[in-house]
């Protein structure tokens, strides 16, 4: 196996990307129902791309210049990965650069490109909604506030068809989370941003409201709920107005929490069929659109998120201080 190294000057971190033609392979993939090989095939393994980060998040695939991008929320920097050159730095800060931050988690979290690319991001230590222009590496700020209060710390996003942003907004940039005298709103909320720039809630209940996805058709807002104490997925319907009606449990996790599984309810993904790839305990969970656990993808490290890339059979996951990748059956929603 031949290793490149990327040493980060500044930050003493040692990243690894491994190239060549010796692949290393990790964890392992339990298969609950038969069908799942028709999303997974037999004899699938996980890639271990890289790893010497402190809390990998957020990937997203940018389909011109095929290359994948992805968070490390503590040590403030956005990554780019691809098969050529492997980990490059792409943008530091990615978030936070004053000398008193809110809290551990100064960078970006969730990361989604808009319909014209441009990359568009939950910004975890400046507690905002950004969008970047990558000419420049400017940044425009969307939306910080509702009811006229700072947001707590944006976690994961996802943009609709109409071009409006639904949005969690947890607590998990301030430290002392619900406890930080900086947070300003008494809710943990998920939000829509608008067009015209508003923001209006589109619901409360939940304690923790961390990934986020559509529905292939986009009827269905998915919303995880990043909670021990009930740790579930939720499935809004999607009105006609884009607003949501009241929601159910999709899938409760709970049962695996008491297992001893570790993590919870995260960021997800869908695919073509329907099936999220949900992050939670035990690794990436695969549930049919009936919320069916058909199988779980395993890295034996905690997965905060994950993402379909290349030609869209190719689910990136990103694994605590690990990238990782694994070749699937399936093919992700929205790829043609």
């Amino acid at each position: 196996m031949q290793i490149s190294h990327l040493l980060i000057l500044g930050l003493g971190l040692f990243l690894t990307a491994c190239t060549g033609s010796k692949v290393t392979t990790l964890g392992h993939i339990e298969r609950h129902v038969a069908r799942f090989t028709d999303l997974v095939p037999e004899g699938a393994t996980i890639e271990k791309l890289a790893d010497g980060f402190a809390w990998s998040e957020g990937p997203v695939w940018v389909r011109e210049g095929e290359y994948l991008l992805f968070s490390d929320i503590p040590k403030n920097t956005i990554y780019r990965w691809d098969e050529a050159s492997g980990i490059q730095v792409y943008l530091r800060p990615a978030g936070y650069i004053w000398s008193d931050p809110p809290g551990a988690e100064l960078g970006t979290n969730g990361l989604v490109l808009d319909s014209d690319n441009r990359l568009v991001m939950a910004d975890h230590g400046n507690r905002q909604i950004v969008r970047l222009d990558a000419t420049n590496f400017t940044r425009t700020t969307l939306a910080d506030r509702y009811d006229g209060k700072r947001l707590n710390s944006p976690n994961d996003l996802v943009i609709h068809s109409s071009g409006d942003i639904y949005f969690t907004d947890p607590p998990y940039g301030l430290a002392d989370l619900n406890d930080n005298p900086a947070k300003e709103l008494p809710i943990n909320g998920v939000y829509r941003l608008h067009g015209d720039g508003s923001v209006s809630l589109l619901t409360d209940e939940l304690t923790f409201p961390n990934g986020i996805a559509f529905s292939p058709d986009e009827s269905i807002l998915y919303v995880a709920n990043s909670d021990s104490e009930r740790p579930v997925w939720m499935a809004y319907p999607v009105n006609a107005d884009g607003s949501i009606a009241d929601g159910r449990v999709f899938f409760d996790a709970s049962q695996l929490v008491q297992q001893g599984n570790q993590g919870a309810p995260d960021g997800m993904t869908v695919d073509r069929s329907g099936n999220l790839f949900a992050t939670g305990p035990g690794g990436v969970l695969v549930i049919s659109p009936e919320g069916e656990h058909l199988g779980t993808i395993s890295t034996g490290e905690l997965i905060a998120n994950c993402t379909f890339g290349g030609d869209g059979s190719t689910l990136y996951m990103t694994s605590h201080g690990i990238l990782a990748r694994v070749h699937t059956t399936t093919r992700g929603s929205g790829v043609e």
